[in-house]
């Protein structure tokens, strides 16, 4: 009698790896260093244009501000014809700097926001997570960045309107896009550098409130440097808001300017207020 076939030996699964199969049993490498930054910083500034989508209060009240430059100092002051323009309507001269004016009043007082969070808890948790801090400082400061361009959006209507002779090129307008977005990341940056220093909201309005009218009118805003005294000139020279309006003027008005210049100013000036705003976070949340 022929024996009975033998049973073939169950084969152990940690000796089978199928090609499908190593993807279930290894976990996929978690991103590390700049790889996970983008992300996160990403994930912030959407995290942040929440709060604007459950409240669009603050855009409608942002936008009467503007509309009154344009419309009471914008139009007298085209009538007078007191500030020298460059043959160029004062009008048009001014609308470039009322965008660049209500993005950084906007930005200004980002600060509060943050120091609310601290105040509610919500800072503490966010310093506890993998985020690295300066993807948080970043990803705020671009938030802000965002709110400004709505805020721009609703100024280049109102001067439309007004007659103000702009471009409509879409290459011009995405570099007043950048321009407004870097100038509101640096203001939002010096906001919360402040904060991380006063630590309170009462001493951050003080400041805020203190240092908006000096910054816009230490720039060329209102007026070309050349009608302004020396001293005053040395200080729109450091301004990064002189550097914001130049840059918008050129773009939208195709006035002479050093858009090379304009944007490395405004690059370097909110790397420098990221930076500045990350090393001081954590003493803000202690």
């Amino acid at each position: 009698m022929s024996e009975a076939p033998a049973v073939p030996r169950p084969v152990s699964a940690d000796l089978v790896h199928p090609a499908g199969l190593d993807l279930l049993l290894t976990p996929p490498r978690a991103r590390t260093g700049w790889r996970v930054l983008p992300a996160r910083v990403g994930a912030m500034c959407a995290v942040e244009l929440q709060k604007l989508r459950h409240d669009r209060t603050e855009l409608y009240t942002r936008a009467v501000q503007p509309a009154l430059w344009l419309l009471i100092f914008g139009e007298t002051f085209t009538r007078i014809k007191a500030i020298p323009t460059g043959g160029i309507p004062y009008l048009d001269y001014l609308a470039p700097g009322i965008i660049a004016q209500s993005a950084m009043f906007i930005a200004i007082f980002y600060g509060i926001m943050i120091i609310w969070e601290r105040d509610a808890g919500i800072l503490t948790k966010l310093l506890v997570t993998p985020t690295p801090r300066s993807a948080l400082i970043t990803g705020k400061a671009f938030a802000a960045g965002v709110k400004a361009l709505i805020q721009a959006v609703v100024v280049v209507v109102i001067a439309a309107l007004l007659g103000v002779a702009m471009t409509w090129n879409p290459l011009r307008l995405l570099g007043v896009a950048v321009a407004v977005v870097l100038g509101s990341a640096f203001f939002s940056c010096l906001s919360m550098t402040i904060a991380g220093i006063v630590l309170t909201r009462d001493r951050l309005m003080g400041i805020g409130q203190a240092i908006t009218m000096p910054l816009f009118f230490g720039s060329n805003a209102l007026y070309p440097v050349a009608v302004m005294p020396g001293w005053l000139q040395a200080i729109s020279k450091i301004n990064p808001l002189s550097y914001q309006v130049d840059a918008l003027r050129g773009l939208l008005l195709g006035t002479p300017a050093h858009l090379a210049l304009d944007f490395g100013v405004l690059v370097v000036a909110a790397a420098l207020g990221i930076l500045a705003a990350s090393s001081l976070l954590g003493r803000l949340a202690r």
